[in-house]
């Protein structure tokens, strides 16, 4: 197989910084060295593959964007961008697990941990030596997390936890969940450690997408925890949403790279499949098919790019963050769809990434927000009219 070299039509690379190539570069080598060549036998077993951990976090892959002093690599956001769409290039899976730990637990325990927290967690999670999770989801409520039953009730030297959580990526190998409960009506985020009593993170099973990543339960019951263990900066829905945003630019990043790697492969392909005597490439229905990918591949790069440069300039609206994942989750899937089209009867085999990226990419079209909920975030912006309730 060729080397990869990317999809780049509109000469992006030119308006990347140098310190931004090197980060795409580097993180694109270890996707082709350590990923790729591994990563069919765990989605066909269904397990993750842990010693890529220390491998990611050596590369400064966890909490890319926070402060050197908590031992993190204080990249801007749109090199922590390009660090998402080439491990999701490899798997969404494995991109799955770098952004919930940077963008998920770490994220959170910045902006709204105490120092305490910040001092205890954030190295020790940079450095792959543990592992978060994040616990909004439940199993009533997904799109209206406001709905959330799980609770915490105040005691003299605790919070007690009862509830449960679902859908949880990285849950059962977590060794601290960032979890969300109500208190007295308003929520709370909470710092939960394995091994708490009334704590269990039972893993999920049976998955047909995102197979080389862990999904989990969190089940709480009379689950105690010291009080020191509540964000002391967390007062309502607002901040599990902000957590969400982070995970969501992510995400909208993450979406190309899978794009990517069909599209790859649909050229070499085509270029080689011969038909009627010459490759399918040559056949004007398969060039459109091309042509659409790549433009749409393209579109989803200017709008991740701009993107990023309003984050780092602290411009960037939410709004804005589900346009981006709306659009480029879409479009993958429809490109990785694509791809199984050009290649026929082969796209469904594993010797290609296709129907891999393809399964993945269903699950990372719902969570973080379904397609229709991004749909009417814009539409409430655009109109000043929310639909959803």
């Amino acid at each position: 197989m060729p080397k990869f070299q990317g999809s780049d039509y509109y000469d992006i690379e030119s308006i990347l910084s140098e310190d931004e190539i090197l980060v795409r570069n580097t993180v694109r080598e270890f996707v082709d060295d350590n990923i790729l060549p591994i990563i069919e036998k765990h989605n066909r077993a269904g397990t993750f593959p842990f010693d890529l951990i220390a491998k990611m976090a050596d590369l400064g892959m966890f909490g890319s964007t926070l402060p050197a002093k908590y031992g993190c690599a204080e990249m801007n956001n749109v090199a922590y961008g390009l660090v998402m769409q080439e491990l999701e290039r490899g798997d969404s899976g494995v991109r799955s697990f770098a952004s919930v730990q940077s963008a998920l637990v770490m994220y959170p325990i910045y902006t709204f941990g105490s120092e305490e927290h910040k001092d205890k967690w954030l190295p020790q999670l940079a450095s792959g030596k543990k592992v978060g999770c994040f616990g909004l989801t439940e199993p009533d409520y997904g799109s209206n997390p406001g709905g959330m039953i799980t609770r915490a009730e105040e005691k003299s030297d605790c919070y007690v936890l009862n509830g449960a959580k679902m859908w949880i990526t990285n849950g059962t190998i977590a060794d601290v969940s960032i979890v969300w409960a109500k208190l007295n009506g308003v929520v709370h985020g909470f710092l939960v450690e394995k091994g708490t009593k009334g704590f269990t993170a039972p893993e999920m099973h049976g998955k047909h997408s995102l197979r080389a990543s862990v999904t989990s339960e969190l089940i709480l019951q009379d689950c105690m925890i010291p009080k020191e263990n509540m964000f002391p900066k967390t007062d309502g829905l607002k901040a599990p949403l902000m957590c969400l945003n982070q995970a969501r630019y992510g995400i909208a990043w993450g979406a190309i790279g899978a794009a990517m790697a069909c599209y790859d492969a649909s050229v070499n392909y085509a270029k080689s499949r011969i038909q009627f005597g010459k490759p399918i490439a040559a056949f004007q229905l398969t060039q459109e098919k091309l042509a659409h990918m790549l433009t749409e591949i393209t579109k989803a790069q200017l709008l991740c790019l701009q993107l990023g440069r309003l984050k780092d300039k602290g411009t960037m609206r939410f709004q804005q963050v589900s346009m981006a994942k709306r659009n480029n989750v879409y479009h993958a899937l429809e490109i990785a769809r694509m791809s199984r089209e050009i290649l026929g009867a082969n796209g469904i085999l594993d010797e290609y990434p296709v129907m891999r990226h393809s399964a993945n990419l269903e699950s990372v079209k719902t969570y973080e927000g379904t397609h229709e909920m991004h749909t009417l975030i814009l539409g409430e912006d655009i109109t000043g009219i929310p639909a959803y309730v």
